[in-house]
């Protein structure tokens, strides 16, 4: 009977593995020839874009926008020539496709959306950001409930025997989310390692003390024994 569920997982997995395959946005052949003309000339139809910019001998210079010379402030209000081409030719193409009633497909893993105030994502922005703001509310609650309303022991520590590990795990969801919001807000190579290096730090930790608590594990020398493998999972596949 078991052997029949292993099987029948395996067969699921498989079927799974079959149908993953790129983003039909990206896939299309129109797409691609719109950003290679776009690379080559500078322009979509009849946008052209600064940032597109070609050496003396007519290669294409293009650097990330972290790379430019300009603060960081000003840059991140700019958009790379990549960035440009595929976003623009991604509108085209939408209304292309919206002319012959199709509906929208993804771009490199990515659903169409337009620019607000420079965010690729304002929608996953705004609600990267709530979760950011309910977790500094429910953080900021804990630190008040257990060192300003609960009793404390001799030298002002909490009585409760897990604080310091819920703290922790306060400031990586902190810092999981506010990352969120920066990779929704802009998505180049540094934000989104920094996103998803963020939540697999918090997901690893969660686990951790998923454990701790579960068990009751009070001594120090047993939650040591536990994360440390953990640890050391999660860093070695933290691939940033």
């Amino acid at each position: 009977m078991l052997d029949g569920w292993v099987c029948a997982f395996l067969l699921v997995l498989y079927c799974s593995v079959e149908v993953i395959d790129a983003s039909a946005g990206d896939a299309d052949p129109r797409y691609r020839v719109c950003i290679t003309q776009c690379q080559e000339t500078g322009c979509v139809a009849q946008r052209c874009f600064p940032n597109c910019k070609f050496s003396s001998d007519g290669e294409f210079i293009d650097r990330p926008w972290y790379m430019q010379q300009e603060p960081l402030y000003l840059q991140w209000k700019k958009w790379d020539c990549q960035s440009d081409c595929r976003y623009y030719c991604m509108l085209d193409r939408e209304k292309e496709r919206e002319s012959h009633n199709l509906g929208p497909v993804k771009y490199h893993g990515k659903w169409p959306f337009r620019r607000i105030y420079g965010m690729q994502e304002p929608a996953s922005v705004a609600f990267s950001a709530l979760n950011l703001a309910m977790h500094f509310h429910g953080w900021v609650s804990f630190f008040i409930l257990i060192y300003y309303k609960l009793p404390l022991k001799d030298g002002k520590k909490a009585y409760y025997e897990y604080a310091g590990l819920w703290h922790m795990y306060g400031l990586l969801s902190l810092n999981s989310w506010f990352w969120s919001a920066v990779f929704h807000s802009r998505d180049v190579d540094i934000t989104e390692k920094l996103d998803y290096s963020s939540a697999v730090v918090l997901l690893g930790y969660s686990l951790i003390l998923a454990i701790l608590r579960t068990f009751s594990i009070r001594d120090e020398a047993t939650r040591v024994m536990v994360a440390a493998p953990l640890i050391a999972f999660v860093t070695t596949h933290d691939g940033i």
